[in-house]
Formats: C-alpha cells, structure tokens, sequence
C-alpha cells in the first residue's frame, strides 16, 4: 500500500475528531458561550449540513485542479476555520466555522478516497478505501476521548487548536507523499463536470446511495446515543462510558480489516451479511439493555458489523461508475452524512415519544433491515445487467 494512502487515512483522522468531538465538549461550550446546551448540540448538526452540501459542491468546484493542490487547500481551510473557532468570541461566529469546516473536510473526504482508489491497482482499491475510513474510526478510539480529557483539563478551545495543529502536520504530509495528479490518469479535458454526470445516470449507483444512507444511518443512530443508554438504562457508571466508546470504536476497526479483504471479491455479499449482522445485534441490544456484561459484549460487535460494510459501500460506487471518479465519491459522502443527520433525528423522536433510550437500537435494527431490502434489491439488478450482457453477444452469434 503506498505511503500517500496512509497519509490521506490521516487527514481524515485529524478532521474526522472535529467531526464527532463536541459530544464531549457541550457542557463546557455552552456555559462559555452562554448559550443552552440544546443549542449548543446544534454545533453538530451545522457540521452535518455542510458534509451534506459540500462534498458534491467541492467535488464539481475542483474537478479541474490537481488532486494535491485540492487536498492541501481544503486542509488550509479547515485550519483556517479551526483557529477562528478557537478565537471565537460568541457563538454566532463559530457556528459559521463549523459550516465552513465541514464544508472543507466534505471535500477532502470525496478527493481523498478518489486519490487513494486511483493510487493502487484495482485488487487493492477496497483496502485503500479502508485505510482512508480507518482514520474516522481512529479517531473515534483516540480522537474524540483525547479531545474530551483535553477539554477537561484546559478548555474546549484547546481541543480546537489541537485538531489545527494536528491537520497542519497532515497537510505537511501531504504535501511531501501524494502525487501533484493524485493518480489520476485521466486528462483535464476529460474531468468534466458533464462526463461525471452522464457517469453517475445509472439507477443501481443511486441505490447503492440509499443503501449507503441507511447503513450508516443504523449505526449511527445507537451510538448518538449510546452513552445515555449505557448509563440512564444499563446502569454503568458515567467513568466506564469512554471506555466503552473506544471499545465500540476498536469494534470498528477491525470491521474495516474485514471489510477491506472482503469488499472486492464480494461486496454485496459483505453488505448483506454486515447488515443482517447490524439488526440482530441492535435488536439484541434493544432487548438486553438491562444486562451490563451482556451490552459491554454487544457494543464492541454493533462496532464490527456497522463498520464491515464501509469499504464495500466506499470502493462498490467506483466500480458502478468509473468515469466519475471524483463527483461518486462525493457524493456517496453526502450519503453518509444524510444518514448521520436523519437517523439520530429519528431516534430522538423515538425517545419523545417516551419509548426510552434502549428504542433507538430498535429504529437501528429498522434501518439495517430497510439497508438489506436494499442490498437484495441491488444484488437482483445485478443479476438482470448480467443476463442482459450475455444475452446480446449470443443473439449476435446466432
């Protein structure tokens, strides 16, 4: 695996931890910025918005720049968004540079994983896309945890200046292993905005996109809330919660590993069996919620099975349109974070409606489901696109 590959997983490790790290910094926001901490959480959503719109609006506003040059200006600015939030004298200003943030590492996110796919051969593009999306899983287990005993000792600010000063040091990386092309072998003349989206007109891509939206959609929606269902339902004392979110998170990681070796020569058999796997253990979560040792084990597999799909999900869009390899990517990023906006939406109405925490696991399980149709769906298009490309050389033979 090239270095470059390792070094873009790193990027996405330094800004991945700004991505879910207000969770741990909300109570600490909001009394410096006297704001309610319900508004406060709204930091999170703005970050969610701008991955949703800027990972196809970067992708078509860079088609036609070098790979490198596009990595490292989205770094800059995330940076540059990163250290005014940090200065931020209110909460108005920083909201902005959380949508601007966001909007910057959406970008990174699309070019990033076109990059890495176009720097190995295609036997290895579903374990480059996976060392990529290992670095968000990396900074679920030392990220986020760090940034929150940072904050703790410090102040949320320092958390801000210590994920600039992290991506300062990837974009330096950056700069000295990714190639000025990102591997691209296609020229200028044909990265056009027009030949990506006569690329992307095929319904099996924009159900895959679905499929992308409620996999991650049924992972998300538990862990938003796992820590108040760890503590509120099966009793674990708050300093065990960090903890079991790293376990959750090294769950994940080695479903990346499975993933990556299983994508290629499988992916739709990978996603199927990830999400059968996803709603039997975030039904058996719903249901054992009250039992600590029992919930202690299904937090490290709700780990395994929602990440053993990601490599398939990430590279399978490649495949089911190569020549557009930057706006796909983009805009399955999109995906992902429709599914991180919505689903934790959907658990929160679950949890008004007086159902309590242990329902969200159910409305992961619904989704996962939902995700499966989905992938029988896609695997029965497959199939007809396979009859119909064999039928047409044997009628040209008779």
């Amino acid at each position: 695996m090239p270095l470059a590959v390792y070094v873009l997983g790193l990027g996405i490790f330094t800004q991945g931890t700004s991505e879910f790290m207000l969770s741990g910094l909300l109570p600490g926001m909001a009394a410096d910025l006297g704001v309610s901490i319900p508004d406060a959480g709204l930091l999170i959503s703005a970050f969610a918005l701008g991955m949703v719109v800027g990972a196809p609006l970067l992708a078509v506003a860079t088609l036609r720049l070098p790979r490198r040059t596009t990595l490292v200006g989205l770094q800059a600015v995330f940076v540059a968004a990163h250290i005014v939030g940090a200065l931020a004298p209110g909460y108005g200003l920083l909201f902005a540079t959380r949508v601007i943030g966001a909007l910057a590492y959406a970008g990174f996110w699309a070019v990033a994983v076109a990059t890495a796919v176009a720097l190995v051969p295609a036997s290895a593009k579903s374990r480059a896309v996976a060392v990529v999306a290992g670095g968000l899983t990396l900074a679920t287990i030392v990220g986020v945890p760090a940034g929150t005993v940072l904050s703790q000792h410090a102040d949320w600010r320092a958390a801000f200046w210590a994920v600039a000063a992290a991506t300062v040091v990837s974009l330096i990386c950056t700069l000295l292993t990714v190639p000025v092309d990102g591997g691209a072998q296609d020229t200028d003349g044909d990265r056009s905005v027009r030949a990506e989206l006569r690329a992307m007109a095929r319904p099996a891509l924009w159900l895959s996109y679905a499929i992308t939206a409620l996999t991650f959609g049924a992972v998300i929606v538990t862990f938003s809330y796992l820590a108040s269902l760890l503590t509120d339902v099966t009793g674990i004392r708050d300093a065990w919660v960090p903890a079991l979110l790293a376990l959750f998170g090294a769950g994940g990681l080695l479903g990346l590993v499975i993933g990556g070796r299983t994508a290629h020569a499988a992916p739709l058999a990978t996603l199927g069996w990830g999400l059968a796997g996803l709603a039997a253990v975030s039904a058996l979560l719903a249901v054992a919620a009250h039992t600590a040792a029992v919930v202690v084990v299904l937090v490290f597999a709700l780990g395994v099975a929602g990440y053993v799909t990601n490599p398939a999900l990430q590279s399978r869009v490649f495949t089911l349109a190569p020549a557009a390899p930057t706006l796909v990517g983009a805009t399955n990023t999109s995906a992902f974070n429709v599914g991180n906006t919505l689903a934790p939406l959907l658990g929160g109405l679950a949890i008004d409606a007086g159902l309590g925490y242990a329902s969200v696991a159910w409305v992961g399980a619904a989704l996962a489901v939902a995700g499966l149709v989905g992938v029988v769906w896609a695997a029965r298009m497959e199939r007809r696109e396979r009859r119909a490309e064999s039928f047409v050389p044997a009628l040209q033979n008779s």
